[in-house]
């Protein structure tokens, strides 16, 4: 079978799962506040959804683009067992975008009289959020001495009619901002609203200062992005972009931000955090807004795929054996990790998990398995605990390590780490650990044995 084509898009990707059935679009004036969420969630996984006219606003909601690993694999145009070699792929190849004059991104411009609000249908969330939250948006920063750009999705606050409240972490954001900070100027940013797939997943990249995640979202498309100058400072953003708000995040200026519904399932704390003065926006006719709801599965997704990327290839520096890894969703997609290895001495698994400790500090639990179970199934992993593993000899446990600040279980980030080795002994006999099988299971076509709609009385002689 072929590959799918990339989607381009946004919209080119609303297309696709409007063809197959995967997109629900829902009756107009759908709630702001807590309801097109509450439709996202019970939708989640299974449909996308498109809420029209939220709230009586002019705009369009859209949500659950990219719900499942399949979906994600389409809109790349690859397939869902090869997601994580395609992103890895991307990451060490990207693509140089493509600048132009102008794009669908700019076709509505709005400089004066901003009110954010009054111009999009952004969306309250979770029941304690403080308010309305672009949720989805790619926050697209310059280094302000070498021109380089960063992507991240960052959570933001609308804290006023031209204002947003930012939540920066230490990152590469933060880096830049700190440039600009010690200049005495503000930090030049867009956030761009409504992107392709693939810029989202590339948003989340785990790679070195200096490269432009939209270079990586080129390489996953197969083609380079075209991008567009915005109108009021140097920053390159998606051409097909729905929704860009350009502007500035203020030097030597916190304000108040939070909490907000975060991907644990639990909420970011209110402190003081950065602020983005808008300068202009900027839209195509009639722009679809996304929402990412906080702790869903496009929202665990998104951070899964790409740590996995980085997680395997730094595993696989130290350990070739390592064949596959995965953060499991039940693990928020950050914190537990399944690992398989072809194990071939002893002890090796207990080395594999303080490697996997050190790959990345969210994982908070891992564990490691053989060839022969499928670690993308959290009752295969369970089995191999059940059957393969011994605490007073197979647990590893690092105390005082460094964690998630988003972990409510830890103190200020710090916490306990958990290994667990379910890999069956070398020297075991040969049947001790042979799993059961039944032979031609997997071949049976149920169709030509099934009688459809038989009367079971007849089928006894009765």
């Amino acid at each position: 079978m072929s590959a799918p084509t990339p989607a381009r898009s946004l919209r080119d990707w609303l297309a696709r799962l409007a063809e197959s059935g995967r997109l629900s679009v829902t009756r107009p004036n759908i709630g702001l506040k807590h309801e097109a969420a509450a439709v996202a969630n019970r939708l989640d996984g299974r449909s996308a959804s498109l809420f029209p006219r939220p709230g009586g606003q002019d705009g369009t909601i859209v949500s659950g683009l990219v719900s499942s690993r399949a979906w994600m694999a389409e809109a790349l145009g690859t397939t869902e067992d090869r997601l994580v070699a395609h992103f890895q792929r991307a990451c060490a190849e990207p693509l140089a975008w493509r600048e132009q004059e102008t794009g669908p991104a700019q076709t509505v411009v709005h400089r004066e009289g901003i009110d954010l609000l009054r111009l999009l249908p952004v969306p309250t969330l979770n029941e304690h959020d403080s308010g309305p939250y672009i949720s989805a948006g790619l926050m697209i920063s310059r280094d302000p001495g070498t021109g380089a750009q960063n992507v991240a999705i960052l959570r933001c606050q609308i804290s006023g009619p031209d204002r947003i409240g930012v939540l920066v972490l230490p990152r590469h954001t933060d880096h830049f901002y700190r440039r600009a900070e010690a200049a005495g100027r503000g930090l030049e940013v867009a956030l761009v609203v409504g992107v392709d797939p693939a810029c989202l997943l590339a948003s989340q990249a785990i790679v070195p200062l200096g490269q432009d995640e939209l270079e990586i979202a080129g390489a996953l498309t197969g083609g380079p992005l075209d991008v567009v100058k915005c109108l009021t400072n140097e920053v390159r953003v998606p051409a097909e972009a729905e929704i860009v708000i350009e502007g500035r995040i203020l030097p030597e200026l916190r304000e108040p931000e939070g909490p907000f519904g975060e991907f644990p399932q639990y909420y970011g704390e209110r402190a003081e955090r950065h602020v983005m003065q808008v300068d202009a926006v900027t839209h195509r006719e009639r722009p679809i807004f996304h929402m990412i709801v906080g702790g869903g599965l496009e929202h665990l997704l998104l951070g899964a795929i790409p740590r996995e990327a980085t997680i395997l290839a730094t595993l696989r520096r130290s350990f070739p054996n390592v064949e596959d890894v995965h953060l499991s969703l039940g693990g928020v997609g950050r914190y537990h990790l399944y690992v398989k290895l072809r194990k071939t001495q002893e002890g090796e698994a207990k080395n594999v998990l303080l490697g996997a400790f050190a790959a990345h500090y969210d994982i908070k639990h891992a564990v490691v398995v053989d060839t022969d179970v499928d670690i993308h199934d959290p009752k295969e992993v369970e089995w191999a605990v059940a059957t393969r593993f011994q605490a007073d000899r197979d647990l590893v446990v690092v105390a005082h390590a460094q964690g998630s600040k988003l972990d409510p279980s830890t103190r200020e980030g710090v916490g306990a780490k958990m290994g667990l080795d379910a890999t069956a002994p070398l020297d075991a006999p040969p049947m001790k650990f042979k799993r059961i099988g039944v032979p031609g299971q997997a071949e049976v076509d149920l169709s030509a044995v099934i009688v459809p709609d038989a009367d079971w009385r007849a089928a006894v002689g009765g």
